[in-house]
């Protein structure tokens, strides 16, 4: 696949497949939607990434959104060449529900690309976590 930019609706399938290693897709996100300087996703609950209290880990948190805004990042005319920077606060435990992962970017930049993530529960919406990154182009 020719992975020239930008990551579109069209594309994102293929680009996710192409691009990621074979153990972040096995997360399981789905649901991709996407548009210029914006994509989301859905992580689903799963054993596989949870503590023993149930809550899904932020280490598989924290890739899902490096994942999610390396899409985002590349929704613009470049391609990323890949994360910079990551910040996350946890707000409360990722427990009960599946996680809707939203990355918007803040700026498209000559070197960077600002990008802000909110996770939340797909069903009540509620913030889990928030995160900052920043790729390099």
């Amino acid at each position: 696949m020719d992975l020239k930019a930008p990551l579109t609706a069209a594309n994102m399938q293929a680009w996710y497949e192409a691009v990621y290693a074979p153990w972040v897709k096995a997360q399981g996100l789905c649901d991709f939607e996407a548009r210029e300087g914006w994509f989301a996703a859905r992580l689903p609950q799963a054993a596989g990434m949870q503590f023993s209290s149930g809550a899904i880990c932020g280490q598989a948190m924290m890739s899902a959104i490096d994942t999610v805004a390396s899409m985002a990042a590349c929704t613009g005319d470049r391609v990323t060449k890949g994360t910079v920077y990551q910040h996350t606060h946890f707000v409360r435990p990722a427990k009960g529900e599946d996680l809707w992962f939203e990355a918007k970017v803040q700026r498209f930049g000559k070197a960077l690309a600002l990008i802000d993530v909110r996770v939340t529960f797909v069903g009540s919406g509620e913030l889990v976590a928030q995160a900052m990154l920043e790729f390099a182009f």
